[in-house]
């Protein structure tokens, strides 16, 4: 099948390294994994943080003028290039899909949608209306929905059309270079080696940072390291954070892709307090290297980390709560490598490529006999 994918809210080409670009290109290979042909269809940022409506009017405009000449374009292709399916990553009120409903309905295409939040009464009246109408009519429009995020669901599920039309896919990755990585992993130090992995940028993550310097903090008593992956405009504010821990903690900046399975295989816990995250790849990158996880309960993390089998949870933003927890892990290594190697299992057999292939070919094609019906 030729599908047009679009992500309204960062195209997987993208500088700028983000979990969202991250899940885009996962998608995009997903999408090749099961023999369908991709092409990114556009790559208007629709993205509007601030709330202004005047912006989320030109934007609509600009997607609107899009959509118009992309489907003018696809018609006069030959019939074996033009796009059978158009599929959207990742819209909610700040980052609406202005495009694809309207070229779905120019050319006649089923219109799919993955990872879609819905909040109807925090913003039906809000700074984003706009885009949070825009959102409920692409939703209602949408021939298949994939939710990657469980605790979406209750609000996404009564905008979705028919039976069968909403499929819960569980977060994924390549498990491949972690798995290999894996296979290199050392016994446990005397002094537990943690990783924490994050950009460093004001709002959540560096909430979660802030949360993280509080508990270490209150374990200073027994013997760790920690190794920090990530950069951004908030590093300072990150390093205050981890201020009162500085002698324990190394920074070793943004990384490529390629050098994180060995950095996660290097370490005995990886630790991420999680506030306000959606699901955070990088906890499921660290357990496909086989790495137990600790993480804030926030979200869709618990479709991640299982408490007490792949890693533990704490409730979100609550310090005292995540030190407890790490203390009970540093001094239980055999806990720690038994939480490990659940994880190691448990990504290969429920967050990897080829089973979210799997999962995403079946939904487009039932997307494909819905539109025909």
């Amino acid at each position: 099948m030729n599908v047009a994918f679009y992500a309204p809210m960062k195209p997987p080409d993208a500088a700028v390294p983000s979990g969202d670009r991250q899940m885009a290109r996962a998608i995009v290979a997903a999408l090749r994994l099961a023999g369908h042909q991709v092409e990114l269809a556009a790559r208007l940022r629709s993205h509007d943080a601030a709330g202004d409506a005047a912006r989320q009017i030109r934007l609509k405009g600009l997607g609107a003028a899009l959509a118009a000449r992309y489907a003018s374009q696809a018609l006069c292709r030959p019939a074996a290039v033009q796009p059978q399916l158009w599929f959207t990553y990742h819209l909610y009120h700040k980052a609406p899909d202005w495009i694809g409903p309207r070229v779905a309905d120019a050319v006649g295409i089923p219109y799919v949608v993955a990872e879609a939040s819905f909040a109807p009464r925090r913003q039906a009246d809000g700074p984003w209306r706009i885009g949070h109408a825009a959102v409920e009519s692409a939703l209602r429009r949408a021939d298949a929905v994939i939710a990657l995020n469980s605790a979406d669901v209750a609000c996404v599920a009564p905008l979705v059309r028919g039976p069968g039309g909403l499929t819960l896919l569980p977060p994924f990755t390549d498990v491949t270079p972690f798995q290999a990585a894996a296979k290199t992993r050392s016994a446990g130090a005397a002094e537990p080696r943690l990783i924490a992995v994050g950009m460093m940028r004001t709002g959540d993550k560096l909430d979660s940072y802030r949360v993280l310097g509080a508990a270490l903090a209150l374990v200073r008593e027994v013997p760790w390291r920690l190794t920090v992956v990530g950069d951004g405009p908030a590093r300072a504010a990150v390093q205050d954070a981890l201020r009162p821990v500085a002698d324990r903690v190394r920074y070793l900046g943004e990384q490529k892709p390629e050098a994180l399975p060995a950095l996660y295989a290097e370490a005995d816990l990886c630790v991420w307090p999680a506030v306000r995250e959606a699901y955070g790849l990088s906890l499921l990158e660290a357990q496909a290297a086989g790495t137990p996880v600790l993480a804030g309960a926030a979200g869709g993390v618990p479709d991640i980390v299982q408490d007490g089998v792949t890693g533990a949870l704490a409730p979100e933003g609550d310090a005292a709560a995540f030190a407890a927890a790490l203390r009970a892990l540093l001094a239980d290594p055999a806990r720690r490598a038994a939480l490990g190697q659940a994880a190691l299992a448990r990504t290969a057999t429920h967050h990897s490529l080829a089973a979210a292939s799997r999962i995403i070919d079946g939904v487009l094609a039932k997307a494909a006999r819905r539109r025909a019906a």
